[in-house]
């Protein structure tokens, strides 16, 4: 099974998740064990992309030099519009 690769951002201070997936990026965190928990955002469409063909799969994030392995822990939409409203990643 192949990971599928995203470019991650540290989110935007000052900025509400509402006003974040109007212009595009999805509100996301990363957390898991030995690591601080991170506030992150991700583009949308490369996100719903990336996420037709990795459902259950793993993903590798890379935020600047850093990489991580990781999994989707909770994905929250709002089903009806079949938007993505927040992303929940947990290291592997």
């Amino acid at each position: 099974m192949t990971k599928a690769k995203l470019k991650i951002e540290n989110r935007e201070e000052g900025k509400n998740p509402r006003q974040l997936r109007s212009a595009g990026i999805l509100p996301a965190s990363l957390y898991g064990k030995g690591i601080e928990a991170k506030n992150i955002q991700v583009n949308a469409h490369e996100f719903e992309m990336a996420y037709r063909n990795n459902k259950d799969g793993e993903w590798e994030l890379s935020l600047g030099k850093e990489k991580f392995n990781a999994k989707i822990q909770e994905l929250q939409v709002n089903y009806a519009t079949n938007e993505y409203l927040n992303v929940e990643f947990a290291t592997v």
